[in-house]
């Protein structure tokens, strides 16, 4: 199994970036979603070239400002993957905490290619 773990700092308020990350049917900031639907806590994305990926949202706390999701179908054969997101305060700023294990550890590069993504795509929306 591999760590993988990014942080940003954005210079906005936690609160405008969490009403991103915690609306879990929101995927403006993901690129690559078509489209993505959302069954309790499960969501399921299309993505393209990627076909469909479902993920169990673990637990979304508003207090703590904590997104926890684990993906539980996708094409490629994984294993295990845990990945949590965290908003802290730094004065006006947020300090954007990223970190996923996945399992087989190959796949860890493209994982983390994706985070990288979608936080210059958030970057971008804010």
């Amino acid at each position: 199994m591999k760590k993988i773990e990014e942080s940003r700092i954005y210079n906005v308020e936690p609160k405008l970036i969490w009403e991103i990350i915690s609306d879990i049917s929101r995927s403006d900031w993901v690129p690559g979603v078509e489209s993505i639907e959302v069954n309790g806590n499960e969501r399921t994305f299309k993505m393209s070239g990627m076909g469909r990926l479902v993920e169990r949202i673990i637990e979304c706390n508003d207090s703590e400002m904590e997104l926890t999701y684990s993906a539980i179908e996708t094409m490629a054969p994984i294993k295990h993957h845990l990945a949590k997101i965290k908003l802290s305060s730094q004065g006006k700023e947020t300090i954007f905490q990223w970190s996923t294990e996945i399992d087989p550890p190959e796949f860890a590069d493209a994982i983390r290619g994706g985070m990288l993504a979608s936080l210059d795509q958030l970057q971008r929306l804010i």
